[in-house]
C-alpha cells in the first residue's frame, strides 16, 4: 500500500497540486490537508508547498504559521514527522521555528524565475538520502523573498553540525547568505528548500527529473 503523504493548501498556495502529482510519480498517495482542520488524518509525512498564503501579509509565511493545521505539524514534527517546506512552505518552518533564519527580499529587489542549479550537502535528512554527497542538480527556482539571512552565531552552527542541506552554484539568484538554498533542523526529519523539487519530477515538463529523490527519500524512510 503508497505511503500517505499530507500537502497543505493554505489560502494562497499555488503548488499543492504539483507537489500532489510529484508524490504520485514517486509512489505515494498524497492526501489533500486543509489549513483549518487540524487533523492530519495518519498521514506518514507531510509537504509544506510554494505559493503566497494568506497573500504574503506581514511577512512571508507569518499568518500561515497559526493556522490550525500547523500547531498539529509543529507538534508531530518535534515526534519526528517528517515535514518538507518549499520555498513558501520554507519560510512558513522559519515562521513557526521548526527551522533556524529567515527569508528576506532577494537581494536586488526582483522576482527570480530560472532552472537553478544545487549542491546537495547533506545526504542524511529523510528528504536527501536519496542523493550522493555532493551531487549537483538542477531544479526550477521562483522567488522574490528568497533570500536565507540569520546571525553569524547561527551559520556558523549550521555549518558545524552540517545542517546546510544544499548551497546554491553557477551564481547566487536571491543573496542567501553562504549561498543557503536549503537547510534542516538537528533531528533531519524537517527540511526547508527554497527552489522547488516537484517542478523536476518529470523530464517531458521540467529541466529533468532531479528533484524526483526528495520524495522518493521520504518514502524510503517511512516504508523501511
Amino acid at each position: 500500500m503508497p505511503r500517505r503523504v499530507g500537502v497543505v493548501t493554505f489560502p494562497g498556495s499555488l503548488d499543492d497540486r504539483d507537489a500532489q502529482r510529484a508524490l504520485r510519480v514517486a509512489g505515494a498517495d498524497p492526501v489533500p490537508l486543509w489549513h483549518g482542520d487540524a487533523d492530519l488524518h495518519g498521514v506518514d509525512a507531510v509537504v509544506l508547498p510554494g505559493g503566497f498564503s494568506y497573500g504574503d501579509y506581514l511577512r512571508c509565511g507569518a499568518i500561515a504559521r497559526f493556522a490550525p493545521v500547523m500547531d498539529s505539524i509543529v507538534a508531530a514534527a518535534h515526534d519526528g514527522l517528517p515535514v518538507l517546506g518549499i520555498c513558501n512552505g520554507f519560510q512558513i518552518l522559519c515562521e513557526a521555528h521548526l527551522l533556524p533564519g529567515a527569508l528576506i527580499r532577494n537581494r536586488l529587489q526582483r522576482f527570480v524565475c530560472r532552472d537553478q542549479r544545487l549542491r546537495i550537502e547533506n545526504t542524511t535528512t529523510a528528504w536527501t538520502s536519496g542523493y550522493g554527497a555532493g551531487q549537483e542538480v538542477v531544479i526550477p527556482l521562483k522567488n522574490m523573498e528568497g533570500s536565507y539571512v540569520a546571525d553569524a552565531h547561527t551559520l556558523d552552527e549550521l555549518e558545524g553540525e552540517g545542517r546546510v542541506v544544499a548551497r546554491y552554484v553557477s551564481g547566487n539568484p536571491n543573496g542567501s547568505l553562504r549561498d543557503i538554498a536549503g537547510v534542516t533542523n538537528a533531528a533531519g526529519n524537517v527540511v526547508g528548500l527554497m527552489p522547488h523539487p516537484e517542478h523536476a519530477v518529470d523530464a517531458l515538463t521540467g529541466p529533468g527529473t532531479d528533484g524526483l529523490s526528495f520524495f522518493t527519500s521520504v518514502l524510503d524512510l517511512v516504508s523501511a
